[in-house]
Order: C-alpha cells, then structure tokens, then sequence
C-alpha cells in the first residue's frame, strides 16, 4: 500500500518537500517574496522586477489618492486606504443579487525583498492605478566584471 501512495517518492516525502522548497527559492531568488492577501481582496496588485527596481502595480479606481497611505518598515511595503460606496449605489437595505464592486477599507502588505532599498521609492497614481516603484540596492544590481 505504501508504494501505491508514496510513488516514485518512497517512503520519505518530507525529503522530497524540503528538496521542492529548495528548488522554489532558487526559482523566486531577488523576486518579491510573498503576497499576504488571500485571491480576490481589494485591490489586485501586479508586482514586477527589473534590474534596477520592483514594480508593483496596484489597480485601486475610485479612490481618492490624498487618501492612500503607502508606507515601507522592515522589509514590508503596506497600502490602505479606502473606497468610498458611490453616490445612487442600491440602497443598503436593498436585497442584493450580485455586488462586484468593492467598498470600504482596505490594507496590503506585500514583503519585500532585501534587495529592495526603502530609501529609493517613488508612487505615482494616475487613471485608477497606483504605481510604486522601489530601487534596489546597488550591491544588489547586476554588473559586468571585466576579465584582465
């Protein structure tokens, strides 16, 4: 029975786990390295990265910019703020048969990785989107070395 449920793995699949998890930080090594936010949460974020920087994208329409705070301590970028429900939305005592449109507060922590320089960061909002971009350390950049 067990090598019908084992497979290919034996008997010892937390070895095998430990060798996936090596392999996943080889794979997202100088990427952003978590989301804590289950799918679905206001706002969706695209999170990016160049040699230079990590991009993120956060698609927040209908808020008034004066009203995001956007703030970086100890490796963790946090966005919140808040919709507003729109005037003439359906009344609250209204029964609802869909409601797609998010309102309320909200708050996103994204974590950061150490090659992000909280120092170096610039946020931008324009036609619903957020843009925030944070450089990365020098010493973290690629750089060609000349051979002699």
């Amino acid at each position: 029975m067990s090598d019908l449920f084992f497979g290919n793995f034996g008997t010892d699949l937390f070895r095998e786990f430990d060798r996936l998890q090596q392999q996943m930080s080889v794979l997202t090594a100088g990427r952003p390295l978590s989301l804590r936010a289950s799918p679905g949460v206001f706002p969706p974020i695209n999170i990016g990265s160049t040699d230079d920087s990590i991009e993120i994208v956060v698609f927040a329409p209908g808020i008034d910019p004066a009203a995001l705070d956007v703030s970086i301590d100890k490796g963790l970028l946090t966005i919140a703020g808040e919709r507003k429900r729109p005037e003439g939305a359906v009344h609250e005592d209204a029964r609802s048969y869909a409601r797609e449109r998010f309102a309320g507060a909200f708050r996103r922590v994204v974590e950061l990785p150490s090659t992000a320089n909280p120092d170096d960061v610039q946020a931008k909002y324009n036609d619903g989107c957020l843009s925030i971009r944070i450089g990365k350390h020098e010493s973290s950049k690629p750089r060609s070395i000349t051979v002699q």
